[in-house]
């Protein structure tokens, strides 16, 4: 038994092999579609999430399994004080494998020491996001036609986001990639991330301040946005969240093949102006989770695939 709780627990073969799945049931989809007849995931999401539970949600149903779960804490019983050991202890005579979304760093992983079925880190505080970071992958890998040789540059809220800290945890093993690294002073990028990820694997990375100074430079820009649910105070997170907006006056400065992703949701770093440009792909990255999270139930669940599948 196998739980994804970071991106790094595939290794790149894994990883490039769980795409070829994935875009194997992009391309033929009605031959997926009962594959996971009579198999449950459990969605235990202690925080709200709109794309991911969803897309957990859509990806089992689209295998023809089945789903049960919470939407937030107060509606499962961590309100009346239940440990996720205790959650899960339960939940894996109920279901075949879950996925868990928690405020806490380090939640999933407790979950998967007590757990009988697999268990999917499905984001845990500003830790990691492994299912957005393999969607970004696929993304990146289907829009580009590659996953080396790039210049990606990662705007907004890189102190607390969980997204980024993953995506750069998994590119760092590719070759070719530069890294510009955009955000004010007070959201910079966590010092571990810099030594242990950055540094530690010789990736050549930048720091900057200006969003304008690095578009002409990128393939690909990953706007975030300032997260205020991570903040301690109101105050900071409104002298902040503005800081980066990304709208049609400054995208004239990025080349004309440049991808725009965002794990989302956007609040206001992209214009809606720019949604109508052919560089701006996150709602088909929003999209393509769905296929990658496909794959990685059938590979956690080591289902046995049609003719000419292929698995971790």
């Amino acid at each position: 038994m196998r739980h994804l709780l970071s991106p790094l627990d595939l290794t790149v073969d894994e990883t490039n092999r769980l795409l070829d799945l994935a875009d194997r049931i992009y391309e033929n989809r009605s031959v997926f579609s009962e594959i996971c007849h009579g198999k449950k995931l459990a969605t235990l999401f202690y925080e709200p999430s709109t794309r991911t539970r969803l897309s957990f949600e859509a990806a089992m149903l689209n295998l023809g399994g089945s789903v049960l779960g919470f939407s937030s804490a107060d509606s499962s019983s961590a309100a009346k004080g239940e440990t996720v050991a205790d959650t899960i202890r339960v939940i894996s005579s109920y279901a075949d494998i879950c996925a868990m979304r928690h405020p806490k760093e380090g939640a999933p992983m407790v979950a998967s020491q007590f757990s009988s079925i697999p268990v999917i880190n499905a984001g845990d505080g500003g830790h990691n996001h492994p299912t957005q970071t393999l969607t970004d992958l696929f993304t990146i890998r289907r829009l580009k036609g590659r996953l080396t040789n790039f210049t990606i540059g990662f705007c907004g809220d890189l102190k607390f986001g969980r997204t980024v800290h993953s995506l750069i945890e998994e590119l760092v093993r590719y070759t070719g990639i530069r890294f510009i690294l955009i955000s004010p002073p007070e959201l910079k990028i966590p010092s571990y991330v810099r030594i242990e990820v950055l540094e530690a694997n010789g990736a050549d990375y930048t720091e900057i301040t200006s969003l304008e100074e690095a578009l002409p430079q990128l393939d690909l820009l990953y706007m975030t946005r300032v997260q205020r649910e991570r903040f301690f105070n109101e105050e900071d997170y409104i002298r902040l969240k503005d800081t980066y907006i990304l709208d049609e006056r400054k995208l004239s400065l990025a080349k004309p093949d440049m991808l725009i992703l965002h794990p989302l949701p956007r609040v206001n770093e992209i214009a809606v102006e720019v949604d109508q440009d052919p560089r701006a792909v996150y709602f088909k990255q929003a999209e393509l989770g769905v296929y990658v999270r496909m794959a990685l139930i059938l590979t956690l669940l080591n289902i046995p695939l049609p003719e000419g599948g292929t698995s971790c």
